[in-house]
């Protein structure tokens, strides 16, 4: 038995994850990557080219679109700090450049960290910046077992070049330091200071993807593969002599890097040569095909995957022809890894708002989903052609004179547009817009407006001025001298969040690009323009206060226009005539419902439902 040689075919693994307290800081990785556990994984990332892809795409699945807050009138100090902190969270970055990075970093690392920065009178937080986790270890913990600090170094396999340095941890009760280092990620179990990726039991499959891709890549390189039996016919050497062979042969010949290479022996007797015995695997290509299918699947689990679509990576079993099962998947990756991961970032960074007083919700605008509930025909069937056109990336047709490809005969929309809309002529000047507040619905701001000024304008004897009568086709006419036209116009509020698709109440109005009386629109109210939205599912309700219904996005906007007249002198600005009745429209005594005409219903109470849903 001890003329067989034994071949140990052990190979390494995924690192253990560890911590080991040592110096001043708890060191993170042993054996060959001592310390280095965050670099491990990011080599893992780089040589993994399936990992890769399910880290990049989740990591953009949980940053988003963009950060975003409700605007809160009941707070508008806190509401403005906070939109100004969303666009600067540092000299350089928005707060969603910064989040971008932190949800790659928390993927990829299961942790993530941001530099905070106090002002001089540590009163508020005045930057946050991110810090990359692979340069953060943690000092021991203190006798309640907290880390009040933490240790950075741009590189911890040389901490002789790059000596590490201390950062106080993030604490709002001790500002004595105007740099503070916040550490934070998902718990993980055997772990005290530090924190694992989710994926961390795919490990060892994502390195099987890198030795794969390493040994196909050096057989290219040399030409062919295979394995050998070596077989020495020159005698039988000593115990110590073969193991001193084996581990020349193991070292100079074996692993991924080395597939493809040969053996070139040397002898001065052509019967004592060594014998070398290809042996051929049988169906290789088939047992490679299995592995990389096999590698797959286990790397996506790994990820809690279910289906490599959703990732970018093409599928041969199917699912991406079966809309429901692959929008089943997204929902439940949405809900079960990315909202978590969401939720973790919000948490903390309202931690930040809240030390500077604008402690306000904040939500992520998600990506559009890459699936789709129903099918193209579906969609077709209830969708209005400008939100077919929307959903591929293109721009609404300006006219709603296209709707009559949809429908044959007119809405009572269509025709309370066609009556009451207008178009202000090239004689009328837009002297002021402006979001309709103070206004009660019952006040004449145009009446009121146009008495101030004939009050203080005096006409020429050459005849009567009718700057604002109308034409016949309109079907009415206004009286004969007035100098300002007051309008209003259905606008978007484009602060709001945009999830979801536009009604169709809304896209008409919008398309319309229509300027409604006042009294017009109060009338809608008592006309069946957007039935269903009313009070119990009424067909009838005030669209001057709640517009396209629940959970809408738009309100009415404001719009002063000004004419000149021949002849006249006027003794009085138009600025000083608008802002006289504005003041007289808030002394207006009738009781006030003007805030909710300034409103889009998305941001009044129960989202503008007129019943609590």
């Amino acid at each position: 038995m001890d003329k067989i040689l034994s071949i140990n075919l052990e190979t390494s693994t995924a690192p253990i994850v560890q911590e080991v307290r040592g110096r001043d800081y708890i060191e993170y990785g042993t054996e060959d990557w001592r310390n280095l556990y965050p670099q491990f994984l990011i080599d893992l990332y780089y040589n993994s080219s399936t990992h890769a892809a399910i880290i990049n795409a989740t990591a953009e699945m949980i940053a988003g679109e963009d950060l975003v807050c409700e605007e809160d009138d009941t707070n508008l100090e806190s509401y403005v700090k906070l939109k100004k902190f969303l666009r600067h969270a540092n000299s350089n970055e928005s707060l969603h450049q910064v989040i971008k990075k932190v949800a790659f970093d928390f993927k990829l690392q299961g942790a993530y960290a941001l530099h905070i920065v106090w002002n001089r009178e540590r009163t508020e937080i005045a930057e946050v910046y991110h810090v990359a986790v692979e340069r953060v270890r943690a000092g021991r913990p203190n006798a309640m077992g907290k880390v009040d600090t933490y240790f950075i170094s741009a590189d911890w396999g040389n901490t002789r070049t790059n000596k590490p340095y201390p950062v106080p941890a993030f604490n709002v009760n001790d500002r004595t330091s105007g740099s503070q280092l916040l550490y934070t990620g998902a718990y993980s179990p055997n772990m005290d200071v530090y924190h694992t990726p989710d994926y961390l039991a795919a490990n060892n499959w994502c390195l099987v993807d890198q030795k794969v891709a390493e040994f196909h890549l050096n057989n290219i390189e040399n030409g062919f593969s295979g394995s050998y039996f070596v077989s020495f016919a020159n005698g039988i050497p000593t115990q110590e002599e073969r193991r001193q062979i084996e581990q020349s042969l193991v070292e100079k010949f074996t692993g991924a890097s080395n597939s493809g290479k040969f053996i070139l022996t040397f002898s001065d007797d052509k019967t004592r040569t060594p014998e070398i015995t290809p042996i051929s695997v049988s169906d290789a290509d088939k047992q490679y095909l299995a592995l990389q299918e096999l590698l797959v699947q286990n790397i996506l689990t790994g990820h809690r995957v279910t289906s490599p679509m959703l990732m970018g990576i093409k599928s041969d079993t199917g699912l991406g022809s079966n809309v429901d099962e692959l929008n089943a998947a997204g929902n439940f990756y949405l809900n079960t890894v990315v909202k978590p991961f969401q939720l973790h970032i919000l948490n903390t960074l309202q931690t930040i708002f809240s030390v500077n007083n604008m402690d306000l919700p904040v939500q992520f605008v998600q990506l559009k989903p890459i699936t789709v509930e129903f099918t193209s025909e579906d969609l077709k069937g209830v969708m209005t052609e400008d939100e077919i056109r929307e959903e591929v990336g293109l721009k609404p047709l300006a006219d709603v004179e296209v709707r009559e490809d949809f429908a044959s005969e007119k809405t009572e929309l269509d025709k309370f547009i066609e009556e009451f809309g207008e178009d202000i002529s090239e004689d009328w000047e837009l002297i002021e817009e402006e979001v309709v507040d103070g206004e009660h619905q019952d006040f004449d701001f145009e009446n009121e407006l146009n008495n101030i000024a004939n009050e203080k304008t005096e006409l020429a004897s050459t005849g009567t001025a009718r700057p604002n009568a109308r034409s016949s086709q309109d079907g009415t006419n206004k009286s004969d001298n007035e100098f300002y036209k007051v309008r209003y116009v259905y606008t978007k509020d484009n602060f709001l969040s945009q999830e979801g698709s536009t009604r169709d109440f809304c896209n008409i109005m919008m398309s319309a690009r229509k300027v409604y009386r006042k009294e017009d629109i109060i009338q809608m109210g008592s006309r069946a323009v957007n039935a269903g939205w009313g009070p119990k599912g009424a067909a009838t309700y005030s669209i001057w206060l709640y517009k396209g219904g629940g959970n809408c996005h738009h309100f009415w906007l404001r719009q002063i226009y000004k004419t000149s007249l021949r002849g006249a002198k006027s003794n009085i600005k138009p600025s000083e005539a608008i802002s006289y009745t504005k003041a007289l429209s808030e002394g207006f005594t009738a009781e006030r419902n003007d805030k909710l005409v300034a409103k889009p219903p998305k941001r009044m109470k129960n989202n503008g439902f007129l019943e609590p849903r």
